[in-house]
């Protein structure tokens, strides 16, 4: 090859390897932002399924709870003082996860049993055991403030799960804006 060759090869190396830096640049990260706000057993299942799997492929998972969904997060041993509105909330609502209401066949109440029940003798985990292999493999849970606020949640009455934290649709905002991928459920 010529100097004027190699000149020109080299060139083209440089470009390319700018064009590559840039869309790596505006891909954005290896980031999921799963909005969770349905409330019931089998949507929540179904994100922390999707987060788990998500995880599995080296992605980054931020789980945004909100409304109806925050009932998901509540432990049933934990109580709090609470006014009037609030306490009425709290009897209407699921008191944990082991108390959602499916979406589709409730059954008279005896839906989210069957549907746990084909669930444990197929092997598949309960949702309980994915929200613990969630905090183990750094799935991150915001739970949204204005939502806790509006419907009497106290982060006192809260599992305990590893990072979990209290933050206005602002974080979620901006969350999605850094992932490559968003779902709602």
């Amino acid at each position: 090859m010529t100097t004027g060759e190699l000149s020109s090869t080299d060139a083209k190396l440089t470009e390319l390897a700018a064009r590559v830096a840039a869309l790596e640049k505006s891909a954005g990260n290896d980031r999921l932002a799963i909005g969770v706000m349905q409330g019931d057993l089998d949507s929540t299942i179904a994100a922390f399924i999707i987060a788990l799997g998500a995880v599995a492929y080296d992605i980054q998972v931020d789980m945004f709870f909100t409304f109806w969904a925050i009932a998901a997060l509540r432990d049933r041993t934990k109580t709090v003082r609470k006014g009037f509105l609030d306490r009425m909330f709290g009897w209407m609502l699921p008191r944990d996860s082991r108390r959602l209401p499916l979406s589709k066949m409730q059954m008279c109440g005896i839906g989210p049993k069957m549907i746990r029940g084909v669930m444990k003798n197929r092997g598949v985990k309960s949702l309980e055991e994915l929200m613990k292999d969630a905090g183990e493999m750094g799935v991150r849970i915001h739970v949204c403030e204005m939502s806790m606020g509006v419907m009497g949640f106290k982060a006192e009455e809260m599992i305990a799960y590893p990072g979990l934290d209290y933050v206005g649709v602002g974080t979620f905002i901006n969350l999605i804006s850094e992932s490559k991928q968003i779902i709602f459920l």
